[in-house]
């Protein structure tokens, strides 16, 4: 019994460092290119936020929306029924900005609740062909961050994926454990779509055209599921030659990351609901990445307690393993510009594993039911 084990954990190491070697082929061969957003490839864009009672975080970081150096840009601020004071700092803005645009959700007893209701109406609201999204409590790392998104598209690219990171919280390991997921996902979906099949974007930093969004129906395929709004989305239409990519810092958004372990666990329940509506290729590779993570230190254990002459075997696996995670982990850390994720590496690894599995579960029983 001990040896069908040991070979079944030989196996799951395999796909392990199999997967591993698949990020380290995009994140050692990409390489970083500083993109000239000149005004010859300025297209007009339409930034659409859409916010949930969110007034404190439109205070702060509209102002660095309207401070991007593009040339030429309007910004639909979608109210999504909120009940604090959102809709009057939109209206205060829009008073002082004539490149800013309202719309006002209200409560529809169809699509009450759901977030791609309200992003359809702030798509129409739109001007401009060129869509980018972000979030309300996001703020870009730089004035260039639109201009440098908008110089992505061209005549085949009508995707872009960007990367949203988390502000850092000095002495806080729930921050790490969020900014390492993060970090991971990132790794993840632009491994997937620089080979050729991918399959999510984030709405923190996200582009598309409007065409591709009316081509395709919107959201009509998956309006009845909470989240997904990006995606999904980006799962249904994205192909091998449509998408581009945008890695450079001066192209990045930052959040406000939750500040405790029931807001993120929440947060994160709605992110896991969608998985399961993705394309069956992309949940067979996601889900076989997952569980050989999972077996991997399950069977580690258990081999190291009912047969010690495995021992040698396991740990000489768990060294190679934790080795390829800090070259590649590392590599990503570096691209991404995310500090001081390594120092606690396994046991985040296994923190987060863990806290999935109860999630995976949890959603079994009980689907979220609001996006915010």
């Amino acid at each position: 019994m001990s040896q069908i084990i040991f070979f079944v954990f030989v196996g799951i190491a395999a796909i392990n460092f199999l997967y591993f070697l698949f990020f380290g082929s995009f994140l050692f061969s990409y390489k970083k290119k500083r993109v000239i957003a000149s005004k010859q490839n300025h297209l007009p864009v339409s930034l659409v936020i859409c916010a949930k009672n969110e007034a404190e975080s439109l205070q702060l970081n509209i102002p660095y929306f309207l401070d991007q150096s593009h040339p030429d840009f309007e910004i639909v601020l979608v109210n999504d029924c909120s009940v604090d004071n959102t809709l009057d700092i939109m209206e205060s803005f829009q008073k002082k900005d004539a490149r800013i645009k309202i719309v006002n959700v209200q409560n529809n007893e169809r699509f009450w609740g759901n977030k791609k209701y309200a992003l359809t109406l702030g798509i129409k609201k739109a001007s401009h062909a060129h869509l980018i999204f972000t979030d309300a409590d996001c703020k870009p790392e730089s004035k260039e961050w639109l201009a440098l998104m908008s110089a992505q598209f061209n005549s085949d690219k009508e995707i872009v994926l960007g990367y949203g990171a988390y502000e850092t919280v000095e002495k806080s390991f729930l921050n790490k454990i969020i900014r390492y997921e993060t970090l991971i996902t990132a790794t993840q979906y632009f491994s997937y779509a620089f080979l050729g099949t991918p399959y999510m974007g984030v709405g923190r930093n996200l582009a598309y055209t409007s065409q591709l969004f009316y081509a395709n129906n919107g959201f009509v395929d998956h309006m009845n599921v909470l989240s997904g709004d990006d995606d999904l989305f980006v799962n249904a239409v994205a192909t091998s030659k449509n998408v581009a990519l945008l890695l450079e810092e001066e192209g990045f958004t930052k959040s406000e990351p939750k500040k405790t372990w029931k807001d993120w666990y929440i947060q994160k329940r709605r992110h896991v609901s969608t998985s399961q509506h993705y394309k069956t290729k992309h949940q067979l590779l996601l889900g076989l990445y997952y569980v050989s993570q999972v077996l991997f230190w399950v069977l580690a254990i258990v081999l190291a307690f009912i047969n010690f002459d495995f021992l040698y075997w396991v740990v000489s696996f768990m060294f190679i393993k934790i080795a390829l995670q800090y070259i590649i982990i590392g590599k990503a850390s570096q691209l991404l510009k995310e500090k001081g994720l390594l120092c606690f590496l396994p046991f985040q690894e296994i923190v987060l594993l863990s806290t999935q599995m109860i999630i995976f579960m949890h959603n079994k029983f009980s689907k979220p039911i609001h996006w915010k």
